[in-house]
């Protein structure tokens, strides 16, 4: 999430009316050098005025676009209209010594996850074989290659696209010798190619990660390992998320397999109101 170094309504007050400013968005993307805006249906004739205020204040920004639709699909994509600047949607994007490309249109990419991302590496113990199942472009097995030791980070994804800069990422930060990029479904790369190799199991996908559970453990060694598995979860007012998230797919481990334990969980970010992302950390085995 990126803040305006003025708040956006700042800048904007004078140029909307009271009531309009109330319904524009304060946070945005920027992804590289494109921001990502989000603007209600009702003041979609208001996109290029808020445009211009995030480049006049962000100057890297060469292009902005608004996102019209929520991520969806098993390519995880949302659509985007132009605004203002250059017409484009690709871009190169920087973070914590990596260097990812990408392409908004045709693959998900998120800054908000900056900070997960370096939690998971932070976490990958010397020589561990890591399985990857949902890698995208590439940004959560990039940043194990960069900031752990890693014997091998196994790198699924079933988006060509997304797959296509995978490759470019993994060449672009000289990753080649410890992620091995592999397309195609993970439940089928996992079957074929993949079983019991995995110290650890990532699921970075929270639209499927509950579904291809059996799969993750599939992946991982005979003596067991850590699944980090992602989700989103709505929480009532008296409810926390986390301890649902956790209650849900203890039930299903139950039937899957025999010993495990949720070790850590934690809110990644606010999707909504009262819709959260959920990560749970989960040692499976003795």
């Amino acid at each position: 999430m990126i803040q305006l170094k003025t708040n956006l309504k700042t800048v904007l007050a004078g140029k909307l009316e009271p009531k309009q400013l109330k319904r524009i968005y304060k946070s945005f993307d920027i992804v590289g050098d494109i921001a990502i805006v989000r603007v209600p249906d009702s003041q979609r004739h208001q996109s290029t005025i808020i445009a211009e205020a995030i480049m006049s204040v962000h100057r890297e920004v060469r292009a902005v676009w608004r996102q019209s639709s929520s991520v969806s699909g098993d390519f995880r994509l949302r659509s985007l209209e132009f605004v203002l600047g250059e017409k484009r949607t690709e871009t190169l994007y920087r973070e914590q010594g990596c260097v990812y490309r990408t392409d908004l249109r045709e693959a998900y990419f998120s800054p908000r996850l900056s900070y997960e991302r370096m939690r998971i590496a932070g976490l990958i113990k010397k020589g561990e074989a890591v399985v990857n199942m949902f890698a995208g472009v590439g940004c959560y097995s990039i940043a194990i290659a960069k900031h752990s030791e890693p014997l091998k980070v196994y790198s699924v994804d079933i988006n060509p696209s997304a797959f296509k800069y995978l490759l470019e990422n993994i060449r672009l930060n000289r990753a080649e010798t410890l992620v091995v990029p592999l397309q195609g479904d993970a439940k089928t790369v996992i079957e074929t190619e993949l079983q019991n190799v995995a110290d650890r199991v990532l699921m970075p996908l929270p639209e499927k990660a509950y579904e291809y559970l059996d799969v993750a453990l599939l992946a991982l060694k005979p003596a067991g390992g850590w699944i980090h598995h992602y989700s989103f979860e709505h929480a009532d007012k008296n409810e926390d998320p986390i301890k649902k998230a956790e209650s849900k797919l203890s039930e299903k481990l139950s039937a899957l397999c025999g010993e495990f334990r949720v070790e850590f969980g934690r809110i990644v970010r606010t999707i909504g109101p009262r819709w959260y992302q959920i990560v749970l950390d989960v040692h499976v085995g003795k």
